[in-house]
């Protein structure tokens, strides 16, 4: 279905009750999610279906921009939906996870996100390169889109994630080889560890740093990209993922620091 013939599903006024409920960002969030979860499986909200705007959702829920967007990345990172940029968020087909499937449930402590971690390096190294070998002048305006995204979420009451993981994925669709960005849709933004740890908290340097340092990285995985230098694009993102890993090694106990 293209963008242009995509559905954008109206939604119902909040009711009554949601209007007295105490406005705990974590639970407005898992309120929008339950609610998009709830329309998906009824059958009200199908693949190709584009969701209301922000400025929707907040009207609806009575919440912030950025409880929004956390909500969406939740969303993203079950594979139920999918942003592009300058479009929209629509509603994807769900994987077929019959042979293969990491789910939230299965990342009980930060050893199990190091462990992604460590496929990630892997898989995203690889991927760098290609991207620099086949990159279009298509695939490197959504990288500076993202990069954008990302840059201006710095300032703001946010982690960040939706517009990383989007960078992400920007440079699996650069590859020109669809495997790599279905498995990043796929695993959805629980790939970016600040979705199931608290990094921001535990970072010596404090979020402010923490997150330029992130966007200085991405930089340098970009330039290369842009600059069509494979090998300096794997050294970036080795660099840059393993910089991730060690950060949480060092911050917090493996196995005996629970996630939930």
């Amino acid at each position: 279905m293209s963008a242009s013939n995509a559905r954008s599903t109206p939604i119902p006024p909040p009711s009554p009750t949601s209007l007295i409920r105490p406005r705990r960002t974590r639970g407005l969030v898992f309120e929008i999610v339950d609610a998009l979860v709830a329309d998906i499986r009824k059958g009200q909200l199908h693949p190709g279906d584009k969701l209301p705007t922000e400025a929707e959702f907040m009207a609806r829920f009575e919440v912030s921009r950025t409880v929004v967007r956390e909500a969406i990345s939740k969303l993203q990172a079950s594979g139920l939906v999918e942003t592009r940029h300058g479009i929209g968020t629509f509603v994807i087909e769900p994987p077929d996870t019959r042979n293969f499937k990491i789910a939230p449930e299965d990342f009980a402590t930060v050893a199990d996100v190091i462990a992604l971690l460590e496929l990630r390096i892997s898989l995203e190294t690889e991927a760098a390169g290609l991207a620099a070998q086949r990159r279009t002048p298509a695939n490197l305006v959504q990288l500076e889109l993202a990069l954008k995204d990302f840059k201006d979420a710095i300032p703001l009451e946010s982690d960040g994630v939706p517009a990383d993981f989007q960078f992400h994925m920007e440079v699996a669709r650069a590859t020109g080889n669809q495997h790599f960005a279905d498995l990043m849709t796929y695993l959805g933004t629980m790939i970016i560890p600040r979705t199931r740890v608290k990094t921001l908290e535990h970072v010596p340097e404090g979020r402010l740093a923490y997150l330029l340092k992130v966007h200085g990285e991405h930089e340098s995985i970009y330039h290369a990209i842009r600059d069509q230098d494979s090998d300096s694009a794997r050294a970036a993102m080795r660099t840059h993922l393993s910089n991730s890993r060690e950060r949480l090694r060092k911050s917090q106990p493996l196995e005996t620091t629970k996630l939930g």
